[in-house]
């Protein structure tokens, strides 16, 4: 009798007829093997969210300065606030997934837009620049294991990089910006992921005493962006405006400042999600042809964040897979 494990050459385990090749790239893969979710421009109609829904991580007793928050919000305040955004989000049509740490996490968990960058072939997962933050990025890596999205580089070494500090300036261009919160390192790193699926990153420099560029720049259509004078990288805005871009210039900078006016995500072209109690911006965005969905969030802001920064962007239409030739 013959032993089946005897003699293995021609098995195709080892490569015999009945081995079949992995012919793919990883971008042809997006939609089959691995969850369709993706992004390669900040204005699409967006269709998936991630967040954290905050919990008993809000019970702080430093003071709130050293969990780098402006006040201590109320934690059942901002928990209600932040299940409003949620179902604003659902009622745009866009799916909202939890990020639902398995423990306690730290107090800074919810503004998931640091915490990620999407791609058309998967996610950048930061790595936040201080200690108060850091692992939030690994229960934000574990989700989107779980969601079968993958994760296209983990930063190393001494790179920092948080999501809010990049954005997709045309399908072939990111815009990354060095300062708090991203190094030189973070840079460099996400630069190379990023030119590993053809895309070009344009480095920026913010001012100093600055948190993230998010907060400085926000684009709403194909040909609009709404940024901050005086704060904007000048590279930015001129990058912009070289790709067909009209930027609008912020009319407050008292609302920008205490009530994160232009911290909003955008839901399609030209709709965006903004927070309430900004009226003369509001109207600024209306009269440009902007239309302006409100949430409320005088709790969430005193954690020194708005509704963009609570807001991984999981997929816009069109984000996914490998660009047509």
């Amino acid at each position: 009798m013959s032993d089946p494990l005897g003699d293995t050459f021609g098995a195709a385990a080892y490569g015999g007829p009945g081995w079949r090749p992995r012919a793919g790239a990883h971008g042809d893969e997006i939609g089959a093997i691995w969850r369709r979710a993706g992004v390669r421009d900040e204005w699409s109609p967006l269709r998936a969210v991630v967040l954290h829904r905050p919990g008993d991580e809000l019970a702080i007793r430093d003071p709130a300065d050293a969990v780098q928050m402006i006040a201590p919000p109320d934690p059942a305040r901002v928990r209600d606030e932040h299940d409003a955004i949620a179902a604003a989000y659902e009622d745009a049509g866009v799916a909202v997934h939890y990020v639902a740490p398995a423990e306690t996490p730290p107090p800074n968990q919810m503004f998931v837009a640091d915490l990620m960058f999407m791609t058309p072939e998967g996610a950048i997962l930061a790595r936040p620049a201080s200690m108060v933050r850091a692992g939030e990025e690994r229960w934000v890596a574990r989700r989107l294991a779980d969601l079968g999205v993958p994760i296209l580089r983990t930063l190393t070494g001494r790179a920092t990089f948080e999501g809010a500090d990049a954005m997709w300036l045309d399908d072939e261009t990111v815009v990354i910006a060095r300062g708090l919160r991203t190094n030189d390192e973070g840079i460099a790193q996400v630069s190379d992921a990023l030119a590993a699926i053809g895309v070009a990153t344009l480095p920026v420099d913010l001012p100093f005493g600055t948190m993230h560029l998010m907060g400085m720049l926000r684009i709403v259509a194909p040909d609009l962006a709404v940024a901050w004078p005086r704060r904007t990288p000048f590279a930015a805005v001129t990058a912009l405006r070289a790709r067909g871009y009209r930027v609008l210039f912020l009319p407050d900078d008292g609302e920008a400042q205490r009530n994160h006016a232009l911290n909003f995500v955008t839901l399609a072209p030209g709709r965006v999600l903004m927070i309430a109690g900004n009226p003369r911006t509001q109207a600024f965005y209306e009269d440009n042809g902007i239309d302006c969905l409100r949430v409320s969030a005088d709790e969430l802001i005193k954690a020194a964040g708005g509704v963009g920064c609570l807001t991984g962007v999981l997929a816009r239409e069109g984000g996914a897979g490998r660009r047509a030739a």
